[in-house]
Formats: C-alpha cells, structure tokens, sequence
C-alpha cells in the first residue's frame, strides 16, 4: 500500500482482525468457500499460506486471470538431500501419490510443497515465481522459535548453546523478505528463488551473542556437542532453534545468489531481534497465537528439565567424545 498498489486480503478472519483496516477485506477458507474471489481479477496475487496441493490449486484457479502475476511461498524443505548446500536446480523430494489427500505433518511436509509448486504452475505456466524459505521471523512471527531464545537468553545463567560454534545459520526477517517479493511482482519476475538468509550465514556463536545483547541479557553460554543433545532426544531446528546435527549443516548453507542479484537484501540482525522482542514485550500475552495451519505443529525450545540434564552432561568428566 506505501508504494501506491490496491491491496486484497483473502483471510479467515481469526487472528488480528483490526490490522490494516485500509485494505480490503474478503473473509473465506482456502480449506472451504473461495466465494469472495469470484468474478474478481487481480493483478499480482501472494500466496504464504499452501500447504496441500487440492487447496493451491482451488485457490489458484479461482484468482487466473488472464494476466496475474502468483507468488507462492514454499521451503527448502522441498528439497531432497542436506548433505550438501542446495541450489534451485537441486533435486526435490519425489512424489509418491496420494499427495492430493495426504495429512499435512512435519514428516510429509517438503513432499506436499513440492506437489504445491507444481500445482500451482499447471494452473498458471510461466507466472509465477516460487519462494524457497527457511526459517522466517520478526515482529508477529507466531511461529516461537525465534520467541523461545529471546525469552531463554533474556532470564540468563548457563544457556545450552548446541554443537558447533562456527555452525551456519541462515534466517530472514518476514519484513526483508516481503519487500523483495513485492520489488519482484512487480517485474513479473517469475522461478524458483531460495530466500533462506545471507549468502554469508551467520555463525551461531555470532547469532547467539548479537540476540543477547539486543535484549539486553548476559547469559552464560556452555556448549554442548552433537551427541549429548541426540542423546537426550533433542529435535533439531525445533526443540533447539537453529541447530542441526553438524552432517546436516548445508541446510544452512543454501545458495541465495538468484535471490540476491533479483534484490533480496537483508537488515541487521539485531534490529530484527530488538523489533520482534518490542513487538513480544508490547503484545504477545494480550494476544492468542493462532496456528497458520490447524494440523501442523512445530514445538519450540527445550524444556527447563532438558536443559539442567544437558548442562549436568557436559560437565561430567568424559562427557565429551575421545
């Protein structure tokens, strides 16, 4: 709207009903009735929110202009092997059948984007440009990730600081990644483009620090080795935000250079991290998290008991590896 575009929301109506009272708003489900997109033409349509195929391509045909321009948010998830850093051109999950009616998990997650990219391209060949995320954050990012080690570095102590320090993180603030897809809808710019975070990834020991400093903590890191945290059953990315095991480091690694010279760019990290801790210090406990998807569930952070077993671990002689 700040560069002049009309804008649309198709949306459900259940979380922030009052943001952006100056944009039209068309209440329906992308799971039930597309009625209010009937005999309506569009532009540029954005889609972050498919997760099922039967769904993008209901949601697609029923906005197919003859000359819109669809954005569809997908992931990296999408692709089949982290043993080594992806490109757009990598290869993607195969699809097995049954993606049309599957049930939406963490396990069958990069499988139904993928049938959701090439839903999305039957419908509208040629005009759409798919986004490859990977972990997104900012003020209203519901997800907790992000939230949870604010929130731990914030009450200080020993903090587990998981694996490796020089481990690769790579992340994007919601708000960079929104302005280059509208920077890029606007040039009809259409493919596939990962959009994890710098070409540089950030170091988690960098990353860690930059956090607890732009929310004005001085915790105590201990490192805590791969093994201790797969012993104790520790989920990588979600039980410990933005740690994989150190053979799954190239999920971090992702090559974003189609993205960067299209104009993805990226602003500090600790503007990103003093802006989403404003944001959870102003309104997060008024203010319900409605998940994004009503099947889909992504835990965050480790529980108080895990990380004292942790700490406790790595302090026993011979906890480490020979």
């Amino acid at each position: 709207m700040a560069r002049g575009h009309q804008v649309s929301l198709f949306r459900r109506g259940l979380s922030s009903p009052g943001l952006f009272p100056e944009a039209e708003h068309l209440t329906g489900d992308r799971t039930g009735s597309l009625a209010a997109l009937e005999g309506r033409r569009w532009d540029v349509v954005f889609d972050p929110s498919g997760y099922q195929p039967a769904h993008v391509r209901a949601a697609a045909r029923a906005v197919s202009g003859p000359d819109v321009h669809y954005v569809f948010v997908s992931s990296i998830s999408v692709y089949a092997d982290f043993s080594r850093p992806n490109r757009e051109t990598s290869a993607v999950h195969a699809l097995v059948g049954g993606e049309e009616t599957e049930a939406l998990d963490l396990d069958a997650y990069g499988r139904l984007k993928v049938a959701c990219e090439r839903a999305v391209e039957e419908v509208l060949p040629g005009r759409v440009q798919i986004v490859r995320a990977g972990l997104i954050v900012g003020p209203h990012d519901y997800d907790r990730r992000f939230a949870w080690w604010l929130r731990r570095l914030v009450r200080g102590g020993d903090v587990v600081a998981p694996g490796r320090p020089d481990a690769p993180v790579q992340l994007v603030d919601a708000r960079d990644l929104a302005a280059w897809m509208v920077s890029c809808a606007e040039q009809r710019i259409a493919g596939a483009f990962n959009a994890t975070g710098p070409a540089e990834p950030h170091r988690l020991d960098a990353l860690l620090a930059t956090l607890a400093e732009a929310v004005g903590a001085a915790p105590r890191f201990v490192w805590v080795p791969d093994e201790l945290l797969l012993a104790e059953k520790v989920a990588p990315v979600s039980d410990m935000p933005f740690w994989v095991p150190a053979r799954f480091t190239p999920l971090f690694e992702t090559d974003v250079s189609r993205a960067l010279a299209t104009g993805l760019a990226f602003r500090p990290l600790a503007e990103t991290a003093a802006d989403t801790w404003r944001w959870l210090a102003d309104g997060w406990a008024r203010e319900e998290p409605v998940r994004v998807h009503r099947t889909l569930h992504v835990p965050a952070g480790i529980s108080a008991e895990v990380e004292a077993r942790l700490l406790s671990a790595e302090r026993r002689p011979g906890s480490r590896p020979a």
